[in-house]
């Protein structure tokens, strides 16, 4: 196993994607702007610049809003046109900062440091293992791109865009490919729920499409979760401790008691598949104020229902107890479940997806998604959007890593879903 900072000849995609992850695109879950963070434009930019040069057709950026579309035009007739999206934000929960990747050649299944081995400084304890990761195993004899430690790598979705970026270059260098028009976009702030909020579906001009947003080589996901947001006020009264029997009202202590209302065993740590949870995202607080900020995820629609509800049942029952207004809760829908719309009337997507994998030797991994996509806001807006792997692992952190071999292979993928 070596383990460097340079990755000397890399292919189309990867070099696209060490390019990409260059850029800064952290989204922001506050800042309240379309796109939330201006530094996301420079990719958009980027893209757009790139398109043209590569002679796509329709190359359009929406400056204001930071969408990019584009266009392969069709070299044969077909009935349908189908599109690929990608976005081009980062999570809000780690920085994107200076992204350095280190590249891991011909791992052996052993630790891999992060960012001391290659720099000689650092946190010498900070290590992707496979005693915590044991997916890093499948990939003994692969080359790994990791981060440096101090970061996200931004293979969600930086990866999803290379790889359509690097079709779209095949495609249009190569006209003896037959297949219909194919449509593209990149799209912003899909981390925090926002990626479709101006997309323009007439623009995009596709009647069906695939997101490229997943994780591991053959993930193939047409449900994902129903989501929601949610944020809990608390109003408290702030009086002198020796003064306060009968007066104070805690506002922190009732945002802890607030939380521990909820199912203790209904939380992402201890939930898989299909079960649903509530996230506490983040806790601040003090006597005379507090707030709790929640996700609410559930892949059935009932359940879902029942966990918001559960919400407004405890914001009731605290005001009761400690004086009305006291407690607010305020929730907001994000997106449902994408597979009311896919199934059944589009499953042939799906199943054309499938097809692909098995003729490239990639093992299909048909799975709900303990998540969301662009997809899943698109599909209820009448574009059905099933979702493809882009390769990465450990989302959001500086555990994050992919293997090039399995961004090269989606490329082949991408390509023969394409031309089918």
């Amino acid at each position: 196993m070596n383990i460097t900072n340079t990755f000397e000849h890399p292919s189309p995609v990867i070099e696209k994607f060490l390019r990409y992850i260059a850029v800064d695109t952290q989204s922001s879950e506050t800042s309240g702007a379309h796109p939330s963070t201006e530094k996301q434009k420079d990719l958009g930019r980027m893209l757009k610049a790139e398109l043209e040069a590569m002679h796509a057709e329709n190359v359009v950026y929406d400056e204001e809003h930071n969408y990019v579309y584009a266009a392969i035009p069709a070299t044969c007739e077909t009935d349908e046109v189908v599109g690929f999206i990608s976005h081009m934000d980062t999570s809000p929960e780690t920085s994107g900062t200076d992204v350095r990747p280190q590249f891991v050649c011909d791992y052996d299944g052993s630790d891999i440091p992060l960012g001391p081995a290659v720099r000689g400084s650092g946190d010498a304890s900070l290590v992707l293992s496979p005693k915590q990761f044991p997916e890093l195993l499948e990939y003994k004899g692969k080359t790994l791109i990791t981060t440096d430690g101090s970061t996200l790598l931004g293979a969600d979705d930086k990866a999803g865009v290379a790889e359509i970026m690097a079709m779209a270059e095949v495609l249009l260098g190569d006209p003896s490919y037959k297949h219909g028009r194919i449509a593209i976009a990149f799209t912003p702030d899909e981390e925090i729920g926002e990626g479709t909020a101006f997309f323009d579906l007439d623009q995009f001009g596709a009647d069906v499409a695939y997101t490229v947003d997943g994780g591991a080589l053959g993930e193939l996901e047409y449900e994902t979760f129903n989501a929601a947001a949610a944020t809990v006020t608390i109003k408290g009264v702030t009086v002198h401790p020796g003064e306060a029997k009968g007066k104070m009202v805690n506002a922190a202590a009732i945002a802890a008691e607030f939380h521990c209302a909820l199912p203790a065993d209904q939380v992402p740590e201890k939930t898989e598949g299909r079960e649903g949870f509530f996230y506490l995202c983040e806790m601040q607080g003090e006597t005379e104020a507090a707030t709790l900020q929640y996700i609410i995820r559930d892949h059935d629609r009932g359940l879902f229902e029942e966990k918001k509800q559960l919400m407004r049942d405890l914001e009731a029952r605290f005001n009761e107890r400690y004086g009305a207004g006291v407690v607010t809760v305020t929730l907001k829908d994000q997106y449902y479940n994408m597979r009311e719309k896919i199934d059944p009337d589009y499953l042939y997507l799906v199943d054309r997806a499938e097809a692909a994998m098995r003729e490239l030797d990639i093992t299909p991994r048909i799975q709900p998604i303990r998540g969301g996509t662009d997809g899943a806001s698109l599909s209820f807006q009448g574009l059905p959007c099933p979702n493809l792997c882009a390769g990465g692992h450990n989302f959001h952190g500086r555990y994050e890593y992919v293997p090039v071999e399995s961004m090269e292979k989606i490329v082949e993928l991408l390509l023969r879903i394409a031309t089918a």
